[in-house]
C-alpha cells in the first residue's frame, strides 16, 4: 500500500471509537495503578501530551522513541515518545506535544500534519495524565536531539513494532522490589510501562489496516 493511503486510513481509523483502557492494560506492570482516584489532600493529575511521530524512512513508515538522560525522578533514563508537560502557553495539549517535539529532537513541527489522538493515560508514579497525539510528517527526517533531556533516540518501521515476535516480558527493579513487565523488543531496547501501553492501543488499530 502506497504511505499516502495508509496514513489517510489510519486518520480515518482515529476518528472512529478506540480500543481504550483494555488494550492499554495488556501492556501494563504488574506493580501499576493506573486509576486517578482522588484522595484529599491529593493534587490533581499534571497534564502532558506526547507525540507518535510518524515519517517515511527506506520506504516504510517508522515512528522515533528518545531515551531520556539520567535525572533525579521517576523516568529517568526510560524510553518514551518525545513529549512533556503541558505549560499554559501552549493553549492545547496537542500544542504541547509539537513543542516537546521540537525541543527534544529538533523537528519543524509545523510540516507535522495532526492524524489524531488516543486513549488518555494515567501515570501515577509521577501523577501525570498523559495525552498521546500521532502526526504524520512527509520527509525523511535527521534529528537534533536535546542532550541535556535524550541520550539517544531509536527509529522503528511500524512492519517490525507489528511482528508479535517482538512483544515480551522484562523484570524490572523498582523501589527495591522486581516487578514483571510486558515490553516490546526494539533492536536492543525494551519497552515498557506508560510508552508500551501507549503504543499497544496505537498498533491495535494499525493491524487494521494493511500497511502492504
Amino acid at each position: 500500500m502506497p504511505l499516502d493511503n495508509f496514513i489517510q486510513k489510519l486518520k480515518t481509523e482515529l476518528k472512529t471509537p478506540l480500543p481504550g483502557k483494555e488494550i492499554q492494560y495488556q501492556m501494563a506492570p504488574t506493580d501499576r495503578d493506573l486509576r486517578y482516584v482522588p484522595s484529599l489532600g491529593q493534587e490533581p493529575p499534571i497534564k502532558a501530551a506526547v507525540l507518535i511521530l510518524l515519517f517515511p524512512e527506506n520506504g516504510n513508515i517508522s515512528t522515533v522513541f528518545i531515551k531520556r538522560t539520567r535525572y533525579p525522578g521517576p523516568h529517568s533514563g526510560q524510553i518514551s515518545f518525545p513529549g512533556g508537560k503541558f505549560e499554559p502557553n501552549d493553549k492545547q495539549l496537542y500544542k504541547t506535544a509539537l513543542r516537546e517535539t521540537c525541543e527534544e529532537l529538533g523537528v519543524n513541527t509545523k510540516d507535522v500534519k495532526k492524524l489524531g489522538s488516543l486513549t488518555p493515560l494515567y501515570i501515577g508514579v509521577s501523577n501525570f495524565n498523559v495525552f498521546p497525539y500521532v502526526g504524520y510528517i512527509g520527509t525523511e527526517l535527521n534529528f537534533r536531539i536535546q542532550k541535556e533531556e535524550v541520550e539517544h533516540t531509536i527509529t522503528e518501521n511500524l512492519s517490525t513494532l507489528l511482528n508479535q515476535n517482538n512483544k515480551g516480558k522484562t523484570r524490572i527493579k523498582k523501589n527495591g522490589f522486581d516487578i514483571t513487565a510486558p515490553c516490546f523488543h526494539i533492536g536492543e531496547s525494551k519497552v515498557w510501562g506508560a510508552t508500551a501501553m501507549i503504543l499497544n492501543e496505537f498498533l491495535s488499530i494499525c493491524k487494521k489496516i494493511e500497511l502492504i
